[in-house]
């Protein structure tokens, strides 16, 4: 009997990673996007993108919704949301990072995936798994990614809903990186026979895309993914304005400058 999970999908490639780990684990999956005014939503329409491919290829994915909070979250103050707030560049590390920021973003996030997930629970009479992909990369920005965030918010929700004992969480890279996503993601590729880059060309990690879609390749966000596909040996599949190579530089040369002020 398969296992049932309702997961967050970005559009991402660390909720594309959960995606496929979700799927080559043999899951039905249930996923949510969410809508809530950020600047770079062309992550939406990858998440449909590959959505679809997966579907089309007899995938588990029973329903993909995307929830519209962009009236709620159009109060929150974030460069990511708010247009008079550039979006700031460089290592994903540095304090300025902090901008990118939206005030209880997870916790909102999570609490209507649980929500949907209870019921879920409720309807089919199954247990259900509330699955995420945060990961120790974002740890140090994100307190909303950290393990003991998710451990309180756990205990809270369970605590104020009935039926709370037919959810659990499961946060498969919450101790890992990029490149343990990128890693898992390529043995779960394997698994359901699925092009690993056709499906992360379709993702969106910049915070600042073009017009066209087009990453950055400067934005905390690209610069992560980038050295984490430096890591693996492969040239990141995404579109960048400037193309890969140039992405690949801005990357290094930012570690290089971060190690330098880190010592």
């Amino acid at each position: 009997m398969k296992k049932t999970a309702v997961m967050s999908l970005s559009g991402g490639m660390d909720s594309t990673g959960v995606l496929l780990h979700l799927l080559a684990n043999d899951y039905e999956v249930y996923a949510l996007s969410f809508d809530y005014g950020q600047k770079h939503s062309i992550e939406l329409e990858r998440a449909k993108k590959n959505v679809a491919l997966m579907q089309d290829q007899g995938k588990a994915i029973i329903e993909h919704r995307i929830v519209s909070l962009k009236s709620a979250m159009s109060i929150f103050h974030s460069a990511l949301t708010d247009s008079d707030i550039e979006v700031p560049e460089g290592h994903y590390e540095q304090e300025n990072m902090v901008a990118t920021v939206v005030p209880n973003r997870n916790a909102i996030f999570s609490s209507i995936i649980y929500g949907y997930a209870l019921s879920i629970a409720t309807k089919h009479e199954t247990d259900v798994e509330v699955c995420l992909g945060v990961h120790s990369g974002d740890h140090a920005i994100y307190p909303d990614c950290r393990p003991e965030f998710y451990e309180s918010i756990a205990e809270t929700f369970a605590l104020g809903n009935w039926g709370s004992e037919r959810v659990t969480w499961t946060l498969p890279f919450l101790h890992g990186d990029k490149t343990t996503i990128l890693l898992d993601s390529l043995k779960s590729c394997e698994v359901l026979d699925l092009d690993f880059d056709t499906i992360f060309a379709n993702t969106n990690t910049s915070y600042n895309p073009d017009e066209h879609g087009r990453s950055s390749g400067k934005s905390g966000a690209d610069v992560e993914r980038i050295l984490a596909f430096i890591e693996i040996g492969r040239k990141d599949p995404v579109e960048y304005v400037d193309g890969w190579e140039a992405a690949r530089d801005n990357a290094l040369q930012v570690q290089k400058a971060w190690a330098e002020e880190s010592e």
